[in-house]
């Protein structure tokens, strides 16, 4: 029994719940990068909103923080500073819009070919191996004056708090595990002694989050743009997903490319913001799932609750008091889990890795993202993720198929 009909009062609270299960990821990655959360908050509501019309409020999804521009945004604010990175960010997003028009015009096989399994693996492996070091060096308190003991006990109880709630819990806990972790390490830390309340009293209840008006520099732009390769493949499996879930091919109606161009939009006026660029989150999808709430007005309520919050300061506030040392246990996983997603990717497609030309193309990709391959021309750079996605995809393209695989 499905409750796509129920009351305005239900469809605002079913929103709060889902915004909820999207909160812990939502505001850990502008933590992580340091960005403001409650900017986070506004763009993810005002993301979802933008999704929401695209789609004609066809599709029960809430956009909010992606993790794959986690390194990529940590690199560009270094090099450049974060005005230019949220417009190398703006721009972006023109990748979904390219993507759009491509499966609009030449159907959603398109995507198939562009962005097979053997190309989509391993560079998703490479985002959460990539991040493996941030994520260690946050938990054992590198660059803190946190005592190395204190900071390890409290990044592992932090861990194992993850853990428990993602492999023991059932039902809405077992979809919130950041959520329990950060209130766990949290109380760890205050024990500690590790958290300074003072911005909470200074901060107002009511003020304007933080907005940046982005710059543009050409190199920012060219580093930043293939990013979205990441995420806006993993937008079509997030649709795929929910269409599965909701018995609605979403594919065909309103269409992949309305949903691409949703989440496009959604990802620029973010970043012109100065908030993270937006991705479906599967946690909310799980949600959906779980509550049988299909109603695409929930997720309306839910973008509703984000901006309403992202206006209260002491929220803000209380959120950049956690110790990075909680951070970095929960990222421990979260990164892990990434990069076991990308693997996964390459299992479920039975990618034989005993053709040279599939072995060929990860191998390379692997190699160039964890050793940190850097081309240079000019002032223009390529790394990273965006160096592993033009890598994958070109050997993809020029490597020919073994006649066997051609027949099929």
């Amino acid at each position: 029994m499905t409750t796509e009909n129920i009351s305005t009062p239900k469809q605002a609270f079913v929103g709060l719940q889902m915004l909820f299960v999207a909160f812990g990821a939502l505001v850990l990655m502008p933590l992580i990068t340091g960005l403001d959360p409650n900017t986070a908050l506004l763009t993810a509501g005002i993301g979802t909103l933008i999704f929401q019309i695209c789609t004609k409020g066809q599709v029960p999804i809430f956009l909010a923080s992606s993790f794959a521009f986690i390194a990529p945004i940590q690199y560009g604010v270094q090099q450049w500073g974060i005005p230019v990175t949220m417009g190398g960010i703006v721009f972006s997003g023109l990748i979904y819009f390219v993507l759009s028009a491509l499966v609009k015009f030449k159907g959603v096989a398109i995507l198939d070919k562009l962005f097979p399994p053997v190309v989509v693996g391993p560079v998703i492996i490479i985002i959460g191996l990539g991040l493996a070091p941030v994520g260690v060096d946050m938990a054992i308190g590198k660059g803190t004056d946190i005592p190395y003991a204190t900071a390890v006990t409290v990044s592992m109880i932090t861990l194992i708090t993850t853990l428990i709630v993602a492999v023991f819990t059932k039902g809405m806990m077992k979809l919130v595990p950041i959520m329990f972790a950060i209130v766990v390490g949290y109380i760890v830390s205050l024990f500690f002694g590790l958290v300074n309340f003072q911005p909470v009293y200074d901060a107002a209840w009511f003020s304007l989050p933080k907005l940046t008006t982005p710059e543009f520099k050409l190199e920012a732009i060219l580093y930043l743009l293939p990013i979205a390769l990441a995420p806006a493949v993993e937008h079509v499996g997030g649709i795929m997903a929910i269409s599965s879930v909701t018995g609605k091919n979403f594919l065909s109606k309103p269409g992949l490319h309305r949903t691409l161009l949703g989440d496009g939009i959604a990802t620029s006026a973010a970043a012109a913001l100065g908030g993270p660029p937006n991705t479906t989150y599967a946690e909310v999808t799980g949600a959906v799932m779980l509550t049988k709430n299909f109603n695409p007005k929930v997720m309306t309520w839910a973008a509703c609750w984000a901006i309403a919050i992202s206006f209260c300061g002491k929220v803000g506030a209380l959120l950049q008091t956690i110790p990075g040392v909680v951070m970095g246990g929960i990222m421990m996983l979260v990164f892990g889990s990434i990069a076991a997603v990308g693997m996964s990717t390459l299992i479920r497609a039975k990618v034989d890795m005993s053709e040279a030309r599939n072995l060929c193309i990860v191998s390379v990709v692997m190699t160039f993202g964890i050793g940190g391959m850097l081309i240079n021309v000019g002032e223009f750079s390529l790394k990273g993720i965006s160096l592993c996605a033009i890598v994958a995809i070109i050997l993809n393209l020029v490597l020919p198929k073994e006649k066997t695989e051609k027949a099929e």
